[in-house]
């Protein structure tokens, strides 16, 4: 295999690694690390990621762990890899994530099927608590989707039907099927998050605070690989509390799972939706302006408090047009 030296974020990025015989454990604590980036294998103990900001920190986080357990690693940025065209390497991670959206839509299909036989409350309340463990797992999995798998509308379709038909029979349960917790609950903790905000973070730091709340503290932490402490609750981030569900930004997930029924946050969270996921999904045309000025907020500021202050005095002067317009796009 050979490899060339490109500019950031071109191409892919290989870890290059060697683990000791023994002990045992530090094969297999490395095979899940890798498993859990999403990263393939493109030859024995070579394992391939898009080349991207937050790839090439993950790879350099699990490059430190390899080294400290003993074992050797080398990452390498490459335009091309000796016998695989892109598209091959593509179809790679693909496959592998179709894999994982096919045996969640299993999961899914088979909850399904225990709702159709009219479970009591006790079987619905492990039914949604079932359904919740899949949401996470489906996020989790998109969150690895670098090139959009074709098993992937199928699983979030059944797991939104899923949700619905719960919604539909579990009123009387204490939780329901998307894990609300009211604003109440959420009070007095500490939210973490990635450092280098960007739009969805800034936006969901401004609802925490305005909407759920007020005296809320924020932490901004390094990459993926961190563990919550006490009190703290993770967003926008990987295996966050409140992060991408499904097609949801992180904005939605906290307006939909906190309860918060506001026509003028819903729109907000459209806005958020367009500008972070890039699907078009809404359309909304003001996706464009407030792209620009978060953009020039993040460019003009590099401390995180300062780009939060920044962006809630804006989203501030965006919600009352969006309740003064009727939150018409």
């Amino acid at each position: 295999m050979s490899v060339s030296s490109v500019s950031d974020g071109a191409g892919w990025l290989l870890l290059i690694h060697q683990m000791p015989a023994k002990p045992a454990y530090a094969r297999v604590k490395t095979w899940r690390r890798l498993q859990a980036l999403g990263a393939v294998t493109v030859k024995n103990a070579v394992y391939a990621l898009p080349n991207n900001a937050e790839t090439r920190e993950d790879m350099a986080w699990l490059a430190k762990e390899i080294v400290a357990l003993g074992g050797e690693a080398v990452i390498v940025e490459a335009l091309l890899v000796e016998g695989m065209s892109d598209q091959e390497l593509r179809s790679l991670f693909d496959t592998m994530r179709d894999e994982d959206y096919a045996r969640l839509a299993e999961e899914l299909r088979g909850l399904g099927a225990r709702l159709d036989d009219e479970p009591s409350e006790g079987a619905l309340a492990e039914i949604a608590s079932q359904a919740a463990r899949l949401r996470k797992q489906l996020a989790e999995i998109a969150a690895i989707d670098f090139f959009g798998a074709g098993k992937r509308a199928e699983a979030e379709r059944l797991q939104a039907e899923l949700e619905m038909r719960l919604k539909d029979g579990g009123d009387t349960m204490n939780q329901n099927q998307h894990g609300s917790a009211s604003k109440g609950a959420l009070g007095g903790k500490i939210w973490v998050t990635r450092e280098g905000v960007q739009i969805d973070r800034i936006a969901s730091a401004w609802l925490i605070r305005r909407f759920i709340d007020a005296n809320a503290n924020f932490k901004f932490v390094p990459g993926r690989a961190y563990a919550p402490g006490e009190n703290e609750v993770r967003f926008d981030m990987f295996e966050g509390e409140y992060t991408h569900e499904g097609d949801r930004c992180t904005f939605e997930t906290l307006l939909l799972r906190a309860g918060i029924d506001d026509p003028a946050l819903a729109a907000i969270g459209e806005i958020i939706h367009d500008i972070d996921l890039k699907d078009g999904k809404y359309g909304r045309e003001e996706a464009a302006g407030i792209r620009t000025v978060m953009a020039g907020i993040t460019a003009a500021h590099k401390s995180d408090e300062q780009r939060l202050a920044r962006g809630a005095a804006v989203l501030d002067d965006l919600y009352e047009y969006q309740k003064s317009t009727g939150t018409k796009s």
